[in-house]
């Protein structure tokens, strides 16, 4: 992921997406209303992965309802996207 403050790279679990956002959940404390990159890599049944290269903005962050555990939820507009192949 990509934020409007700078680029820092966290893997992510995706929760939900539709043509408007997305909702996953995460280990970074990213800050609400900022640009932020994501991808979401996309794959059928034969193995063949696609990368959906997604810009948006946080919308909402939601902090873990435990205080230890390192979740959060992330939810990000979709605003523009690109698929980006990966070669064989």
């Amino acid at each position: 992921m990509r934020t409007g403050v700078g680029y820092l790279s966290h893997d992510a679990q995706t929760r939900n997406i539709s043509s408007r956002g997305v909702l996953f959940s995460s280990e970074a404390d990213v800050p609400i209303g900022g640009s932020i990159e994501y991808v979401v890599t996309l794959s059928d049944l034969q193995g063949m992965q696609v990368d959906l290269r997604c810009f948006g903005k946080v919308v909402r962050l939601e902090r873990p309802a435990l205080q230890h555990a390192p979740e959060y939820l992330v939810a990000a507009t979709l605003d523009r996207y690109e698929f980006v192949r990966r070669e064989a």
